[in-house]
């Protein structure tokens, strides 16, 4: 067991282990990129297309994209046409065919737009909006029908006509695809292939990490381990790839890349104030209810007077240290200290109760010893006072005066605990008691809504930055 844990402490270890939690966390990070690249491909696909056309002939077959036969096979007769033009004009025969052709399956295309999947359906409306605009015309299939006329492009002119296609139209039908389906009627999709990786790698990661963790604590089990750390299993389903974030956060934060300790504070802020606030108040609420509902039913009584038995750390009691712990403070350290207080204190006790007695009357009749009283009065002072801490610090300290001492405590506890047993004396203290604590009650919480939960928060994150630049320097 030394040998063990002399091993996790270490440095060489623990400096393994670090830069194993950053790899693990860099794998994690790009796994989950490559999630966000899969989700937002199809969306995207016509601006990578755009920009990075390679990436579109990489992914393409990852998401089982193929050419559309039907735009791939109108764009080509369109090219076919501009060749018969510039080679024979308008007039030919085969011009003639293809223009008729090129009218039907614009009819087709934006009549049936099966073809287009969820995400090219915006294709198909820019489409429309284009011809139309273009045409000057209501409906996409006059506008078609005007456009694709050899009498149209004689008028306008082939080459203005065939720059706006190619121009406005072409680009948008270039975009559009194909998707494969499998036997099962399924989109094909073959990213899975690519995570299946990353589920085997992040599962046999969490698998040798529960394993460490139960060799290092053996006393819990490692079912208990594995469902502490619920939140890693996201990396090795293959659906809810988006909750991924949640253990990518973690690993980030642990494998220490990334310090999310402020950006976690900002964005439970203002919840984490006001949450703070309430479960404030609930606590408060509620233990000084349970404190009044135990001094009702008496427990409170019960306890204090008929104590139940109960395990102590070791054999010293710990009421009776604390209690001849303060004795010690008062008659050795405090007592000394308040010396003069007492000597003045008892010098007017004493003069106050003198004069008033009928004995100073009659001495202040005979003559030569009227000032006799003040200066006894004083010496007496000063001799009670100084007397009474050596007294009281002699006391403590002998046996026979500790025995005593004790005695009187006794003494002094049964007389307290019969008193308290009175049920007229029970009955007027917890009404006391559970009126004082309603009043701590409205009071603690009509203060609460006073407070601002946002400043208080400011106030202890302040203090936690205040302790944590101390602890760095």
């Amino acid at each position: 067991m030394i040998q063990k844990l002399n091993i996790l402490k270490n440095p060489q270890v623990t400096y393994t282990t670090d830069w194993w939690a950053k790899i693990v966390a860099i794998i994690a990070l790009i796994n989950f990129s490559l999630v966000l690249f899969n989700f937002s491909y199809l969306p995207l696909r016509s601006s990578y297309l755009k920009t990075i056309p390679a990436i579109v002939s990489i992914y393409d077959p990852v998401k089982g994209i193929q050419p559309h036969t039907e735009i791939n096979d109108y764009l080509t007769q369109v090219d076919l046409l501009t060749e018969y033009i510039n080679q024979q004009g308008l007039e030919g025969n085969a011009t003639e065919q293809l223009i008729q052709n090129l009218r039907q399956k614009s009819l087709i295309l934006i009549n049936d737009p099966s073809f287009l999947s969820f995400h090219q359906l915006g294709i198909l409306a820019k489409l429309k909006y284009q011809i139309q605009t273009h045409t000057h015309t209501l409906s996409a299939n006059l506008a078609f029908n005007q456009f694709w006329n050899r009498e149209h492009l004689a008028e306008v002119g082939v080459q203005q006509e065939l720059d706006f296609f190619n121009r406005k139209i072409r680009p948008l039908l270039e975009i559009t695809y194909f998707r494969a389906i499998d036997n099962q009627g399924n989109l094909i999709d073959n990213f899975g292939k690519i995570d299946l990786f990353f589920i085997i790698f992040f599962a046999l990661e969490f698998l040798r990490k529960s394993i460490l963790c139960s060799r290092q604590k053996p006393e819990q089990p490692i079912g208990k381990i594995m469902l502490r750390r619920w939140y890693e299993g996201f990396f090795f389903l293959p659906f809810w790839r988006e909750f991924r974030f949640i253990p990518l956060m973690v690993k980030l934060h642990q494998s220490h890349l990334v310090n999310l300790e402020w950006f976690l504070g900002q964005l439970v802020y203002e919840p984490a104030a006001y949450l703070s606030d309430r479960i404030s108040n609930f606590l408060m609420v509620r233990l000084i209810n349970q404190t009044k509902t135990a001094l009702v039913t008496g427990e409170i009584t019960r306890a204090l007077l008929e104590p139940k038995p109960y395990i102590k750390v070791n054999s010293v009691d710990k009421v009776d240290a604390i209690v001849n712990r303060f004795l010690r403070l008062t008659i050795y350290k405090v007592l000394p200290k308040l010396q003069p207080d007492l000597e003045a204190l008892l010098r007017y006790s004493l003069k106050e109760a003198v004069t008033q007695s009928n004995f100073y009357q009659g001495l202040q009749t005979v003559p030569g010893i009227e000032a006799f009283p003040t200066e006894v009065i004083e010496q007496l002072a000063d001799y009670l006072a100084t007397g009474s801490v050596d007294i009281i610090t002699k006391f403590y300290a002998d046996i026979k005066g500790r025995e005593l001492f004790d005695d009187l405590s006794q003494n002094f506890k049964k007389a307290l605990e019969k008193e308290l047993k009175d049920t007229i004396n029970q009955a007027e203290l917890q009404s006391l008691l559970s009126d004082l604590l309603e009043e701590i009650k409205i009071n603690y919480v009509q203060r609460s809504t006073q407070d601002n939960p946002e400043a208080i928060l400011d106030e202890a994150e302040k203090i936690r930055y205040g302790a944590s630049l101390q602890s760095q320097n």
